[in-house]
């Protein structure tokens, strides 16, 4: 096979660079995979091709045109998953390393086209309620976020080639921010092969993705403060990287996400023979293992009670000892091999340096026993490792258990005598991205959870209840912000809307009722609104405007009203029903159910008649403001707050879309007796 020579994919086109080449070598067997060249790249360029081709074809789009791009891609991936599979060997990943890297990466970009449901079917999004600024209602304010108009660029680690590209575009995308994506060297072969595959479907706009092969140096030179910059790796080079004078002069913001001595933590009530203690050993083995522990994620240190380190240290060791490490194609094996020997050295050396204070109890940093000699494995030239347990039996006096990470296969145990030691040893850390902790005692996790909070981007509770459907210690999930704070990196990723909004300005937008109804296309309280001769309910989805009201007749409640909403909805809470137990509360009378009034409300302002609303589709918010009594007389004006239209799942399907209602329930005095927003799916006049 001959070598393949990686390519920059920049400037719509699939060109070499220039300079120096760098070996990619095959994890296992040493061999040669593929050269990366390490110059040649006009950045300057790049970026402005990003912004001037890709970023107004995806600022043009909305959030659900760009979450159903997405949703395209991730099938079309999915489709050629196993090429990425064979790949992915050679960079010493097993069949279970390489689903982590290649399926969770697509799983990403499925769980951001599916929160596309949390935006509109707008290029904006309309965050938060209104903010009311003047006495008079005339004066108010509403938080709107728009796509940057630069480029998102990402500085992604070796570990995880695949899912550290994939977990991050889906998020500018989603935004409506072009990416410019550089892998670090290593693996960079299997990112290519991906974004190859991802230019050949077609899917994405001209400019929306450009990929850097080699070298990044130079790559932060000509940022503007309307790009954004991620970096995945280590502390050191991302605390580099952050103090570029061009991200400091621009204030371009940085989303650090470094590699951190994560803890696992045994709780007091987890002995031996408990579920907690077995998932407690199964998990930091799980991590140790998984990938080699090239996880940001990983355990690196495990926090004990005292009188547990012995029966810890002789589990896990027993745990460890029925991983079968070698060539990740032989049969039998659950740990590959470090992704290159560069980085094997460099896990050696820093273990040895932890090892002066705490002694190696498990594994060896002699050559270790392998499988897969007739796939070419090979001790010498590939880069295999053994799980290494260390023990830190002073672990306040020996501190660099908690600053010097090893990135590999290694923990150090260590004993703790209270649950505040176990706080304080876990906060040791100076920021991680993840922390566990086993127990069944809430009373535990609580205090846990409280002291350590402030030191931890995550915090997994290990109990029997979850473990079947736990996704484990060293999962970041797409619906959850990945990251920690300082030895971590202090960034943010992914998230659900959180993470989305990082590649999107804020704005605070002041005006009118009427001007930011008409800028946000949502409806504000006072905007001027539209009478029309025919019933709302009659108007087809595209046929409906913002701000389009029907006022209803109005109707005097009665007593009768009050019993008999009693008698059909049961309830008969002594306030509606009993006029003699209301001493001592706010109420003159017997007082209307709160749901009576808004039933009765939705009496008032239905349409009977069949029409385009197909179906009620819920309720959103709801607030009874003022009690209502018999006597009082009661009317509704019926608002189109904002519409969202809905893919359609086939050909078969009705076309349609939501449409909010803003539902105002008045007495006699002009007075809010009840507000509420509602929910109804309207048919599309155009069914095509």
């Amino acid at each position: 096979m001959p070598t393949q020579l990686l390519e920059n994919y920049t400037l719509g086109r699939w060109l070499p660079g220039g300079g120096p080449q760098q070996e990619l070598l095959d994890a296992s067997t040493g061999e040669l995979i593929a050269l990366a060249n390490t110059e040649g790249v006009d950045y300057e360029a790049v970026l402005a091709y990003g912004r001037r081709v890709g970023n107004p074809a995806l600022r043009r789009m909305t959030f659900h045109e760009r979450g159903r791009m997405l949703k395209a891609l991730a099938f079309y991936l999915q489709e050629r998953k196993e090429q990425f599979y064979e790949l992915s060997y050679r960079s010493g990943a097993t069949r279970a390393d390489s689903w982590v890297d290649i399926e969770g990466g697509i799983g990403n970009l499925f769980a951001n086209a599916s929160l596309r449901r949390k935006f509109p079917d707008k290029p904006f999004y309309v965050e938060g309620e209104p903010v009311g600024l003047s006495k008079g209602g005339t004066f108010v304010a509403q938080h709107l976020l728009v796509p940057k108009e630069g480029v998102a660029v990402h500085i992604n680690a070796y570990n995880f080639p695949i899912w550290g590209m994939l977990e991050k575009i889906a998020v500018n995308l989603l935004a409506g921010m072009p990416a410019v994506v550089k892998p670090a060297v290593p693996t960079a072969y299997l990112t290519e092969a991906v974004v190859r595959e991802i230019v050949a479907s077609g899917i994405l706009p001209a400019g929306a993705l450009q990929l850097v092969s080699g070298s990044g140096q130079g790559i932060l030179d000509h940022l503007t403060y309307q790009d954004v910059v991620t970096f995945t790796g280590s502390a050191a080079t991302g605390r580099l990287l952050r103090a570029h004078p061009r991200i400091i002069e621009e204030a371009v913001p940085f989303t650090m996400e470094a590699d951190s001595l994560n803890a696992a933590v045994l709780g007091p009530d987890a002995k031996p023979g408990t579920a907690e203690f077995d998932l407690f050993i199964k998990e930091v083995r799980k991590e140790m293992t998984g990938k080699c522990g090239q996880k940001c994620t990983a355990i690196r240190r495990a926090i004990v009670p005292a009188a547990l380190l012995e029966d810890v240290q002789i589990a896990l060791g027993k745990a460890l000892a029925q991983t079968t490490i070698g060539h990740p194609r032989a049969e039998g094996v659950r740990m590959g091999a470090l992704a290159g020997r560069a980085q094997a050295a460099q896990f050696r050396a820093r273990v040895r340096e932890l090892a002066r204070h705490s002694p190696i109890v498990y594994g060896t940093l002699d050559d270790v026993e392998i499988r897969g000699q007739d796939l070419g494995a090979h001790t010498g030239k590939g880069a295999f490792a053994s799980p290494i347990v260390l023990r830190n039996d002073e672990p306040f006096r020996h501190l660099a258990s908690h600053e010097i990470e090893a990135f590999g296969p290694v923990v150090t145990l260590m004993p703790y005598h209270d649950l505040g030691e176990a706080v304080q040893l876990a906060n040791l850390g100076k920021g991680s991205l993840v922390c566990s902790l086993a127990t069944a005692d809430a009373g535990v996790a609580t205090e846990f959870v409280l002291g350590a909070a402030t030191h931890h981007g995550r915090i997994l509770v290990l109990n029997d209840e979850m473990a079947k459907e736990s996704t484990g210690h060293g999962a970041p999930l797409p619906q959850l912000i990945h990251g920690g704070p300082g030895r971590a990196g202090g960034g943010q990723e992914m998230g659900g809307i959180r993470g989305v909004e990082h590649f999107m300005q804020r704005v605070a937008l002041q005006g009118s009722p009427s001007m930011l109804t008409a800028i946000t296309q949502v409806y504000q309280v006072g905007a001027r609104k539209i009478e029309k001769d025919k019933h709302p309910f009659q108007h087809y989805f595209e046929e409906l405007e913002i701000g389009q009201t029907y006022t209803t007749h109005r109707h005097t409640v009665t007593e009768a009203d009050i019993t008999n909403f009693a008698q059909v909805s049961g309830d008969n809470f002594y306030a509606h029903v009993d006029a003699t137990s209301l001493a001592g509360t706010p109420f003159t009378g017997r007082v209307a159910h709160g749901y009576y009034v808004l039933s009765k409300a939705a009496g008032m302002f239905v349409d009977p008649r069949k029409g385009p609303v197909l179906l009620n589709y819920g309720l959103d918010e709801c607030r009874f403001t003022k009690p209502v009594y018999p006597g009082m007389t009661i009317g509704v004006q019926l608002t189109v707050k904002e519409k969202t239209a809905q893919d359609r799942r086939d050909d078969q399907d009705i076309a349609k879309g939501i449409v909010r209602w803003l539902v105002d329930v008045t007495d006699e005095t002009g007075e809010t007796v009840a507000v509420a927003t509602i929910l109804t799916m309207v048919k599309l006049r155009a069914q095509g």
